[in-house]
């Protein structure tokens, strides 16, 4: 509910502070006091537009309006302000600057905001209902959300929306997998070619740097050869270091017993070196027996490395990466082998999705359809007390194509009117006249009132240009639709007014205006002078008090709050 209201330096009003009640709040006052100032000051606040009649008051550099919210713990507009990671402590406090040369600045709970979120914040927690309302029931997209909370039927909407969820998910996982196969068999060929290439050449990790360093060592063979086998002859002649070792170790092993003792350490030492020298020039041999091949070895080795190479370059990688490269290869070949199968796996899926989503959203279609006929003659017995029985009101369902069709279901949903008999149906706002607008808008809240969430309702002049018996059916309407809705209005009928909890009397004196709460006694008073005009009598006070009475008789117990 809308709490409370501070205005400051706007138009006439220097400064303004009303406290609200739950149920119905009226404001009063003559003609041009100013009352419709209040109304825009408070959707100033609400992210409406600065300007116009919500200008900064003459000789002040800025102006302001402050409205502070006390909505149920799961409103909608607490989750607006958790997106936004604004703390709150229970209130919600709307308030917007305005500077004389019209710029603004917006606040939600002292975060400055940007307008356009100060103005989802406001649509959430406030509805305005006059000639110049565009949001409310006078935005179609909400209209959908309206119909269903009244037909009861969310969890049903909220079905088809998961349902459909998992059919878009399903089908876009289809055409990822269409995508892929097509590209895949695009280049099949390709891919087939490559396998078989690399499958032949089967190139091995590490064998072109083993390939390299062998064909340097054949290229240069002949001196290689040479300089190993004049090693090996220094190792092995008759005085190379074989035979003077195998000498040495000779002449020690002839000495006594007791000298042998004593040269152990170089015996040892000696037989060692003999070990080592024997297998270096056992090396050395085997490395000439590489070294004495047949030129057509090394023309083979060439013919591999350069081989590996080549392949290397065609696939722009390293000859090392060859043995993944065959790898990936591979794989592509397998999935274009098994991506036929997949592929019907996943239609199948998105067939059976869609065939689940469909059938929820056809039930929820049928179910809109029986609550668009029940809000229809719900609303239509509104008409006819409240002066609009010409006017005719219809739920009108668009059909949307397969590639329309979405989470929200199989239609778009729009509230229509007929204002005249026999003239065609339109949106609401065709309605040339605000008070019959507000009237209009009135009914259908009525009818809205016990599905739709917590908001606080403004009615501009809802009873513009009626009386007697139809200002009476307003009243009565207004004070059954505060039973389950906080509402505000601007009001000059005593009708109306006499039913209000809370009753405001707005003044003006030069170019200032004035905003009081009335207690019993004044709001008696200020009954009787909506009867009877300037001159208040008796019997006008008796009256007053004849319909106060009579409206207190008619409330009935509100409705707790949800939390």
């Amino acid at each position: 509910m809308l709490a409370a209201l501070s205005v400051r330096d706007i138009v006439l009003i220097e400064q303004a502070s009303l406290e609200f009640a739950a149920g119905l709040n009226v404001l009063t006052g003559e003609t041009g006091a100013g009352k419709s100032i209040l109304l825009d000051a408070l959707g100033l606040a609400a992210g409406g537009r600065g300007g116009g009649r919500a200008g900064v008051r003459p000789g002040a550099a800025q102006g302001s309006a402050t409205a502070i919210f006390e909505p149920p713990a799961k409103h909608p507009a607490r989750g607006l302000l958790t997106e936004q990671s604004i703390a709150g402590n229970g209130e919600i406090v709307l308030r917007r600057t305005l500077a004389a040369d019209g710029r603004t600045r917006a606040f939600v709970n002292d975060e400055p905001v940007g307008v356009a979120f100060l103005k989802d914040v406001g649509a959430a927690l406030l509805e305005v209902h006059g000639q110049t309302d565009d949001r409310g029931l006078f935005d179609t997209s909400t209209h959908r959300a309206l119909l269903d909370a009244f037909g009861g039927h969310e969890e049903l909407a909220a079905e088809t929306a998961s349902r459909f969820a998992a059919y878009d998910a399903a089908r876009t996982a289809a055409a990822e997998l269409r995508r892929v196969q097509a590209a895949a068999a695009a280049d099949a060929d390709y891919v087939k070619g490559a396998v078989d290439e690399l499958s032949a050449l089967d190139a091995q990790e590490g064998e072109e740097v083993a390939l390299a360093a062998e064909r340097t060592l054949l290229m240069n063979a002949a001196r290689i050869a040479e300089d190993v086998s004049a090693a090996s002859d220094l190792l092995s002649g008759e005085r190379g270091a074989e035979a003077s070792l195998a000498g040495a170790l000779k002449r020690l092993s002839r000495m006594k017993e007791e000298a042998r003792k004593a040269a152990v350490a170089s015996e040892t030492a000696l037989e060692q070196a003999f070990a080592l020298t024997e297998e270096a020039r056992r090396e050395l041999d085997a490395l000439l027996s590489r070294l004495e091949v047949d030129a057509g070895t090394l023309e083979r080795k060439e013919e591999r490395l350069f081989a590996i190479r080549a392949v290397a370059r065609k696939y722009a990688t390293q000859p090392d990466r060859l043995p993944q490269v065959l790898a990936d290869f591979r794989a592509r070949l397998e999935a274009l082998d098994l991506g036929g199968g997949r592929l019907k796996q996943a239609e199948a899926a998105a067939a059976a999705a869609r065939a689940a989503y469909r059938e929820t959203a056809e039930r929820l279609s049928q179910s809109r359809r029986t609550a668009a006929r029940d809000l229809e003659t719900a609303v239509a017995g509104e008409l006819v007390p409240l002066k609009l029985g010409n006017a005719k009101f219809r739920v009108s369902f668009t059909p949307l194509g397969e590639e329309e069709a979405g989470a929200q279901g199989l239609e778009r949903v729009a509230f229509e009117v007929a204002t005249l008999e026999g003239a065609p149906f339109g949106p609401l706002t065709r309605i040339a006249s605000g008070g019959e607008l507000a009237r209009f808008s009135l009914a259908i809240k009525v009818v809205l009132a016990q599905s739709g969430p917590p908001a606080a309702l403004v009615f501009d002049e809802v009873d513009r240009g009626v009386g007697g018996a139809v200002a009476d059916a307003v009243g009565l309407r207004l004070q059954r639709l505060a039973q389950s809705t906080q509402v505000l209005l601007v009001t000059h009928s005593p009708q109306v007014a006499a039913r209000a909890e809370r009753h405001f009397r707005v003044s003006r004196k030069g170019d200032k205006m004035a905003v009081e709460q009335l207690d019993d006694e004044a709001r008696l008073e200020e009954v009787a002078r909506m009867l009877s005009g300037a001159a208040v009598t008796e019997e006008a006070r008796a009256a007053a008090r004849r319909l106060i009475a009579e409206a207190r008789a008619k409330q009935r117990p509100k409705r707790k709050a949800s939390k």
